[in-house]
């Protein structure tokens, strides 16, 4: 029987307390089942399960555009919060909004410095590349071994990495 989902992100939550960055990536494409696997890793362990969609756009409405490029780091801090342990987040997707000029990953990386982040990612491990969407899609992203550091990627399909 394979492992499920949510037990491979749950194994690998005490081994990212060694991390600079204690950032976990749920990566698969949409619909593969990482919500689900977000609710069930909150049932074991009591985390809060963030949609950063609705949490960082509620808090930019009254922003400009350029506001929101500004002050998008500082959005996400406040939506993480300073509290929690460990913080779930899911669908991630104004982060790689392009009018936002923003690095996502940095932006993960920078949240995932004092806590624990288990976010979900819309892409996969490929040929020793981290991909978010579609290469013809206006979000597309490619992070090489070297760029994306210290941080943890748990996939349905592939051996925790």
């Amino acid at each position: 029987m394979s492992e499920s989902l949510a037990d491979k992100v749950l194994a690998r939550i005490d081994g990212a307390d060694a991390l600079y960055h204690r950032l976990i990536l749920v990566t698969a494409p949409s619909g593969s089942g990482k919500t689900e696997a977000l609710c069930e890793v909150r049932e074991s362990t009591g985390a809060r399960i963030v949609n950063l969609n609705l949490e960082v756009s509620r808090r930019m409405l009254e922003l400009t555009q350029r506001e929101r490029a500004l002050r998008l780091p500082d959005l996400l801090d406040e939506v993480v919060g300073r509290d929690d342990p460990l913080v779930l987040l899911d669908n991630i997707e104004i982060l790689f909004d392009a009018s936002l000029k923003q690095d996502p990953l940095r932006l993960l990386q920078a949240v995932s410095r004092n806590r624990t982040i288990v976010a979900t990612w819309n892409g996969k491990l490929e040929n020793d590349y981290l991909n978010y969407a579609a290469p013809e899609h206006p979000e597309y992203r490619r992070y090489s071994r070297d760029v994306r550091g210290d941080l943890l990627i748990v996939s349905p399909d592939a051996a925790s990495r």
